[in-house]
């Protein structure tokens, strides 16, 4: 698998990542700077060899807009580690809303879990509460860092210095 590279705005927030050919390009265009390299990796030519990069700055500020992370099923479910957040299971996972949407709750990060048929069905069009569920952990509305730490964590420890790792934000 081919390592990936962090893009950071000159305020060094993320807002790409880009393939290492990509990365390369901006460097000598000088459009960015090399944070930190894949110590172990390298690139080599007839006659050169060059760092492989790991992060990088834009050398300019780009007003980026943030459209935050997007709702859906799969990121649903990695922000709740493909688990029931009620039993823990890994089966059979659907999609629930902590307060129902009968009783008025909305489809926000902060209201739907990721939760197994069994449970979804038990708990039915009730809360949490009213059933005597205890989740495993409170939903929350995750930021980008949040799952680029992820990976960062799995596949290149070199971002971590530059993510707030695993922050949490509300609705």
């Amino acid at each position: 698998m081919e390592k990936k590279v962090l893009v950071l705005n000159l305020d060094h927030t993320p807002v790409a990542v880009v393939t290492v050919q990509k990365a390369m390009v901006l460097s000598i265009l000088e459009k960015v700077s090399i944070l930190a390299d894949y110590s172990f990796l390298s690139i080599r030519t007839v006659d050169q060899e060059f760092k492989y990069p790991a992060v990088v700055r834009l050398d300019e500020y780009k007003n980026v807009p943030y459209r935050g992370v997007l709702l859906n099923r799969g990121n649903l479910f990695k922000r709740d580690n493909n688990e029931c957040q009620y039993c823990g299971s890994q089966k059979h996972l659907t999609i629930d809303h902590v307060v129902p949407r009968s009783k008025g709750g909305k489809s926000s990060w902060t209201n739907l879990i990721t939760a197994c048929h069994r449970c979804n069905v038990q708990k039915g069009d009730k809360t949490p509460e009213e059933v005597g569920f205890l989740m495993k952990r409170r939903p929350f509305k995750p930021s980008l860092s949040y799952f680029l730490s992820e990976y960062a964590e799995k596949n290149a420890e070199e971002w971590m210095p530059f993510l707030e790792v695993r922050t949490v934000q509300s609705d």
